[in-house]
């Protein structure tokens, strides 16, 4: 090649050059173009499906529609965290749902970006509460709590949430960049190619193992604050764990995510029965791995420890995980090495007048 270019007249050799960045913008462009025709047919197919499902539940228009029951109005948003076994869990919604008679709905915001924009948050709240042919409804998604309350509407969602270990979390998203998962291993991810292990971007100051990628699980649970995306903030640290007992039904951990199914499916029979079996022996039970995912040496860890963004991510991941095992502690007991749910402990007497 090099004996080319010298051979070559410096006219020419530009010309070259020139045409060389001709086409590749052109094939960015293209690439840029398929990209925006997939979303759109995306979009596409989602309301064909809404139609659909919409058209199935309507019946004549002349009668008047009869009010839900109350556990047919029920509404569960699972704002999940990426990278904590949620599409595991989630797939196991989705194998239920047909079976349990509720509907399952992916939440997909653009870029999956987590902050939706006000209007947004106003048309997602209204969907949610009024869309009685999704109820009973299970949403899931990428996207930061909101707080129906502020809406002015009746009636607010429950929600439930998983949590992993900060840095656990941070090297399994890191990999997934890069390698993907055994899910859908054909797709090209966006880091893809670069062989840098955790390691070298810790000890190199790269920027995607840096301590601020940590912060993630508080502002999920924190919420569409301003302060909530602000890193190391000790006032999203409180915040989210005041939504986190206040706001959500239950929040599990990924290391003991098979506890948290089996409480839900007891604590909510009619989304989540038959749940554990499945979770158990189903072949979706952990369908997604991230591949080629190396653990971090002790040095790497160390490191980032050493971070004021982990102390408070990691303090937040404690307070879930203590809160958590003091819920299963009043829920299960474990019985020849396996769990089982508690009966209900509580009835009523003495009911006057009689």
């Amino acid at each position: 090649m090099g004996l080319l270019r010298i051979m070559m007249p410096p006219k020419i050799q530009l010309l070259a050059v020139l045409a060389f960045g001709v086409a590749m913008l052109f094939i960015e462009n293209q690439i840029q173009n398929l990209e925006e025709s997939r979303a759109k047919l995306e979009r596409a197919i989602a309301r064909h499906e809404v139609a659909e499902v919409e058209q199935r539940h309507s019946e004549d228009t002349g009668r008047e529609l009869s009010p839900l029951s109350e556990k047919d109005d029920t509404v569960i948003i699972y704002n999940r965290v990426p990278k904590t076994a949620s599409t595991s869990f989630t797939n196991i919604a989705y194998d239920l749902c047909g079976k349990n008679r509720f509907h399952v709905l992916h939440i997909n915001t653009t870029k999956n970006n987590p902050v939706m924009s006000l209007q947004d948050q106003v048309r997602f709240v209204r969907n949610v509460t009024s869309w009685r042919e999704m109820k009973p409804g299970f949403y899931h998604g990428h996207v930061a709590y909101l707080d129906f309350s502020k809406y002015g509407v009746k009636g607010k969602p429950m929600y439930i949430n998983v949590v992993r270990d900060p840095i656990e979390r941070l090297v399994s998203y890191y990999y997934f960049l890069r390698f993907g998962d055994d899910y859908r291993p054909g797709l090209r991810r966006r880091k893809q190619g670069d062989k840098k292990t955790f390691d070298e971007c810790v000890s190199s100051g790269g920027s995607d193992c840096a301590p601020e990628k940590l912060w993630l699980q508080i502002p999920f649970f924190c919420g569409h604050h301003s302060e909530c995306w602000n890193a190391g903030s000790r006032w999203a640290l409180e915040q989210a764990k005041y939504n986190l007992v206040n706001e959500y039904l239950l929040v599990g951990v990924t290391e003991e995510l098979e506890d948290f199914i089996m409480i839900l499916e007891a604590a909510l029979p009619r989304f989540f029965k038959g749940a554990t079996e499945l979770y158990k022996t189903g072949k979706k039970s952990h369908l997604r791995k991230t591949t080629e995912k190396k653990p971090p040496t002790k040095e790497t860890i160390a490191k980032l420890q050493q971070s004021d963004i982990w102390k408070i991510e990691n303090e937040f991941y404690e307070f879930a995980l203590e809160q958590f095992q003091f819920v299963r502690a009043h829920a299960v007991r474990e019985k020849d090495g396996e769990l089982y749910v508690l009966a209900q402990s509580f009835f009523y007497e003495k009911i006057y007048p009689k």
